[in-house]
């Protein structure tokens, strides 16, 4: 049932007559989706909804070229912002200039330390959640100055030195094993050392029989009783470390040291009757950068799962309700000016925006392969497809390979 035509009172949150401080928070939530929703509705008697495509370029385009002072709090974040705002325009459909490709592996360069991994800016100590994102864009850019720029025995070296007993990674230099890091006072990144370790070491082609000991087994002990995973063994399930995990795992080539079943029904539970989008956590609020974190991992379930002898898979659809996700990216998550936030009432940011529009590409392509396509609203809506391991280009990601797969790990 489309969301555009009204939403079931049933559909809302129900506490039993015993209101607490979540069902509270989100009663606002559902009441603010609502009045987007009836607005939508109202317009789409016109006009069929709209992705702000201009408005979204406008956005990304402006902001890769200077960022306003506010920006300053991220300036230890600086190549993630360089991998959303890429990402994102990549997703629609558009390139920076030639000359702006060469600055930016100019710029990733003086982010690279000599000791192998990348800092949050230049000058600044190596970091694995920057790492991953300096490696992402040099994949986007996709030009061979910026392979070539990357020094594979140091970034070995460098993930190797973070390598815990257990299997795990810490993200950087006698800092905390961690899963997750606070990156803003309004944007949080939940990302497991092992997947940034993981990404970075395939993507470029160092990994070896030493660097991932035991990570999968570490992997395995974050599986929680609900079925997702957490940052570490024994922390609540949450959906930034499932999708890290499982991607890792599906990098490793070891899926089967989790249970996939479990991970499949905790995370088709994650999407929200009401709203269309994804929580994070059990009795947590919809989130738009969720459209990705949990929209991303039923690809990648779909395969293991079907490549395991379940016959109750179709690699043409995946199991949750694509049409609603899109429905709640388009309809509640974008910024008439471009951009994208979590949630009506929230301000716009680059996070916000790259894994909205990721989110919104997964449930477009519904088909393995890309093949199948199902786009809610005007057909200009649809975006370029996603690797659902990557969440970069997948023609970025098989050029990127290429390049480096012909190469032998130092």
């Amino acid at each position: 049932m489309s969301r555009l035509f009204g939403i079931p009172d049933e559909w809302k949150v129900n506490d039993d007559n015993f209101p607490t401080a979540s069902s509270h928070e989100q009663r606002i939530v559902e009441k603010n989706v609502a009045k987007y929703y009836s607005y939508q509705e109202d317009l789409h008697l016109i006009f069929r909804i709209q992705l702000f495509i201009r408005q979204h370029l406008n956005y990304l385009n402006n902001s890769l070229k200077k960022l306003p002072q506010s920006y300053q709090c991220l300036d230890a974040s600086r190549p993630w912002l360089v991998y959303w705002i890429l990402h994102s325009l990549d997703l629609l459909k558009k390139t920076p200039p030639e000359e702006f490709k060469h600055s930016i592996i100019d710029f990733l360069s003086r982010c690279q330390s000599p000791d192998g991994g990348f800092g949050g800016g230049p000058g600044q100590i190596p970091h694995l959640a920057p790492t991953y994102a300096a490696i992402c864009a040099v994949c986007i850019v996709n030009l061979k100055e910026g392979y070539q720029m990357i020094n594979r025995k140091a970034l070995q070296n460098f993930l190797l030195s973070l390598k815990t007993p257990e299997g795990a990674f810490r993200l950087h230099d006698d800092g905390e094993v961690d899963v997750r890091q606070a990156a803003t006072s309004y944007l949080f990144l939940f990302f497991t050392g092992v997947y940034c370790a993981t990404v970075a070491a395939r993507l470029t082609n160092i990994a070896n029989s030493e660097l991932f000991k035991d990570t999968p087994e570490w992997i395995a002990r974050c599986q929680t009783y609900e079925g997702g995973i957490g940052s570490i063994p024994g922390m609540e399930a949450h959906s930034g470390y499932s999708f890290c995990g499982f991607a890792a795992l599906v990098l490793l080539g070891h899926e089967e040291v989790i249970d996939c079943q479990k991970l499949l029904r905790w995370t088709a539970r994650k999407q929200m009757q009401f709203e269309g989008g994804f929580q994070g956590r059990t009795n947590k609020l919809v989130d738009g950068c969720y459209s990705f974190w949990q929209g991303g991992l039923f690809p990648l379930l779909n395969l293991v799962l079907f490549m395991n002898g379940d016959e109750s898979i179709d690699l043409e659809e995946w199991l949750f309700d694509d049409v609603a996700l899109q429905e709640y990216v388009l309809a509640c998550c974008q910024h008439p000016k471009g951009g994208c936030f979590d949630k009506p009432g929230k301000p716009r940011d680059f996070y916000h925006t790259c894994y909205g529009l990721s989110g919104l590409s997964v449930a477009q392509h519904v088909g393995n392969q890309y093949k199948t396509k199902r786009v809610v609203g005007d057909p200009e809506n649809e975006l370029n497809p996603t690797h659902p391991v990557y969440n970069i280009n997948p023609s970025h990601v098989v050029d990127m390979q290429k390049y480096f797969n012909v190469l032998s790990p130092p």
